[in-house]
């Protein structure tokens, strides 16, 4: 009896299971994931498993619902809105609190309005949405939206917030996106419409996907534990997790009492609305951040806060899919027509 619980536990939660031993085996092998190592993650990553999650999301889309996403504007309003414009004013609340009553380096504290800033990432979001059987459409267009937005909006937001310009190269971040998104999903539409094997979906592209991002997971903490000492005492470590717990937590708390207010949204919809409304994009981040602060003397501890809360969103996200899964498929069953 004990056996059969135990592979239901791990059958229901092997994606969280996954994302620790990822973070396990990068802290004992950083050097085979980080940048330059074996697996080559600036090409592996960045080009391959990115590319593969959104080619798998073009296998398993039906055509109609990617059509019937676009009149859900009350969905894609809410999320952009959430992002770029709530979350950098209830960060910088936050902030300002945080700075009169902790003991948090300043610079830990411009960390996190950087990261209010960003856009939403093109892949984890849309994973832990398919992976929790939310509305992965909703949530691929948001997804893709809000990074194409962010090449605008987030240095326009970094000015208004820190009072620093930054440029974003634009037609190579337009180019990757495009190759990496949008030609991978085309070519899966394509494929599933052209060969009678995918017209139907099949499960274990979804098990491919996700370990995907398990890849992607794996080499970003590589990265993090390669990193050289940037002189951060462990007191700011442990205050910058404990800070960006507080406000990822208390997103998805305020997130999700918002589209239940409206009452306009489904279970599934509400996946999709928590995930691509409060990730943040780290692969959009970096290269920012490195553009900013190139030689400052505190940049170790601005790219802190981002560099944390790519993985606490992962992470808290994986342990929330289950439960979440379990809520939209209740909802579909009061929602389905007796026959």
């Amino acid at each position: 009896m004990k056996s059969v619980y135990l592979q239901d536990y791990l059958k229901r939660n092997w994606l969280v299971i996954g994302i620790i031993s990822c973070i396990v085996l990068a802290r004992a092998f950083p050097s085979i994931g980080a940048k330059g190592g074996s697996l080559k993650p600036e090409y592996s990553v960045k080009y391959g498993a990115v590319a593969v999650i959104f080619l798998i999301s073009g296998l398993s889309l039906q055509t109609d619902s990617i059509f019937d996403t676009f009149h859900q504007y009350r969905l894609h309003i809410f999320v952009q809105c959430f992002t770029f414009l709530f979350i950098p004013i209830y960060t910088s609340l936050l902030v300002s609190i945080f700075e009169n009553i902790l003991p948090v380096d300043l610079w830990i504290l411009k960390g996190l309005l950087i990261v209010a800033c960003m856009p939403p990432p093109v892949s984890s979001a849309v994973i832990l949405t398919k992976a929790a059987r939310g509305n992965e459409v909703a949530a691929i267009f948001n997804s893709v939206l809000g990074s194409f937005l962010g090449i605008i909006i987030t240095p326009l937001l970094l000015l208004l917030v820190l009072n620093v310009s930054t440029n974003v190269p634009l037609f190579s971040t337009i180019f990757q996106l495009s190759g990496t998104v949008l030609l991978p999903l085309v070519i899966g539409q394509f494929i599933k419409k052209s060969v009678a094997y995918f017209k139907r979906v099949h499960p274990a592209l979804s098990n491919i996907s996700q370990c995907a991002l398990l890849l992607i997971i794996y080499c970003t903490f590589c990265d993090a534990f390669v990193m050289p000492d940037i002189g951060l005492r462990t007191v700011d470590i442990f205050m910058t997790v404990i800070l960006v717990l507080i406000e990822k937590l208390s997103l998805l708390a305020i997130s999700f009492m918002s589209t239940k207010y409206f009452h306009c949204f489904t279970n599934d919809d509400i996946v999709a609305i928590l995930f691509c409304s409060t990730h943040k994009s780290l692969t959009l981040g970096i290269p920012i951040l490195r553009i900013m602060f190139s030689g400052f003397q505190y940049a170790g501890r601005i790219m802190l806060p981002l560099l944390v809360y790519h993985p606490v969103q992962i992470i808290l996200g994986g342990f929330f899919v289950s439960s979440l899964k379990d809520w939209v498929h209740s909802d579909r069953r009061k929602r389905r027509p007796f026959v």
